[in-house]
C-alpha cells in the first residue's frame, strides 16, 4: 500500500481512497483509488504473495491528454501494465479514465 501511495504522489494530482468526503471534493482534476479485489498466489495452501487489483479513476472536466499522460509516465517510471477504460459521467458532468492494474501489497 506504501508503494501505490508513493506512486500516486509522484502524480502531483489530489487523490482520496474511493471517494473524497462530502464537500471537501477538489476542483479536477483528482483521483479515486480503489483495491477491489485480491488475486493472491497460494503455495502449499497458503498465501503464496497478495497481489491486489488496482483502480486508479482520474476525473476531469474535460478530455485532458495532458493530465492522462502525466498519470501514464508515473506508471510506466514504475514497470506497472495496465488496462485503459474511459466513460462520460452526465450526472457529474465529469469524464473518468480507469486505470486497472494489480500489485504486490
Amino acid at each position: 500500500m506504501d508503494d501505490l501511495l508513493r506512486l500516486l504522489e509522484e502524480t502531483g494530482i489530489p487523490f482520496a481512497y474511493d471517494h473524497f468526503a462530502e464537500g471537501e471534493s477538489p476542483d479536477p482534476p483528482f483521483i479515486c483509488y480503489l483495491l477491489p479485489q485480491s488475486d493472491n498466489f497460494s503455495a502449499d495452501g497458503k498465501v503464496y504473495l497478495k497481489v491486489s487489483s488496482v483502480n486508479i479513476e482520474l476525473y476531469t472536466d474535460s478530455k485532458d491528454l495532458a493530465v492522462e499522460q502525466k498519470l501514464e509516465a508515473v506508471l510506466d517510471t514504475h514497470g506497472i501494465f495496465y488496462d485503459k477504460t474511459e466513460v462520460w459521467i452526465e450526472s457529474e458532468k465529469l469524464y473518468e479514465v480507469l486505470y486497472l492494474f494489480e500489485m504486490e501489497v
